[in-house]
């Protein structure tokens, strides 16, 4: 009986040292490896994020990135719903949420651009860390360029239904009394802001699902280097 004990014990340790020899860490992984597969996470996490809110419905059904009015014009636009009185309210932010929609598909291109950029003292800082590392490396490297594009889509889009004379006009005058941001005064410029925060946003989500769950992710190599963190 003890024989059988002392072989089953062994037994079972050997099995325990052969799982671990097959446990990776980043330090087992190439250079190459690891940058390659942060690159494939961070590609695909960009494009289903765009791929979510580059529709219609995308922002305006999305209660993490549906965009209202700022500040203090906003709480009164609530009081304005709440009263009935909210119709022209919600034109305005179906508006600006339809503008933000017909813009993200423009970031596809910049983001995939900037993984590419990306370099190995880039994947390493990234890898080691936080939950969101590679995403504020995204908007760090992208979020000026992709300004840049959605800038004059969103004004066409607030021009189109006459957004922006109404917006500018009624959050300007709102601006000089303190009750909205000078930034928010522009609606091209508000939408546009808020258009980015939630494109990167929704690329957060991503990468700390992957994070969470490398299996999740779309390569082998990538689930190899997320499932070493």
């Amino acid at each position: 009986m003890l024989l059988r004990t002392l072989s089953f014990t062994g037994l079972c340790a050997g099995l325990m040292l052969s799982a671990s020899a097959f446990a990776l860490s980043l330090s087992d992984l190439s250079q190459s490896d690891a940058t390659g597969g942060l690159k494939d996470a961070l590609t695909q996490g960009a494009q289903i994020a765009v791929k979510q809110l580059g529709v219609p419905g995308g922002f305006s059904n999305n209660k993490d990135v549906r965009i209202e009015l700022p500040g203090k014009l906003g709480k009164v636009a609530s009081k304005m719903k709440m009263l009935g009185m909210g119709t022209q309210v919600e034109q305005l932010e179906t508006s600006m949420n339809q503008a933000a929609e017909a813009a993200v598909p423009q970031a596809q291109a910049l983001l995939v651009d900037a993984v590419k950029k990306m370099s190995v003292s880039d994947a390493k800082g990234i890898l080691s860390g936080g939950k969101d590392s590679a995403t504020q490396y995204l908007n760090k490297s992208s979020r000026e360029q992709i300004r840049a594009k959605f800038l004059p889509i969103v004004k066409q889009a607030t021009d189109k239904v006459g957004l922006a004379q109404k917006y500018n006009a009624f959050a300007g005058q709102a601006a000089s009394l303190g009750v909205v941001d000078a930034k928010d005064a522009n609606v091209e410029g508000y939408v546009t802001e808020k258009a980015l925060d939630g494109l990167f946003e929704m690329i957060a989500k991503q990468e700390e699902s992957i994070r969470a769950n490398p299996a999740a992710a779309a390569t082998s190599l990538a689930k190899k280097v997320f499932g070493a963190l």
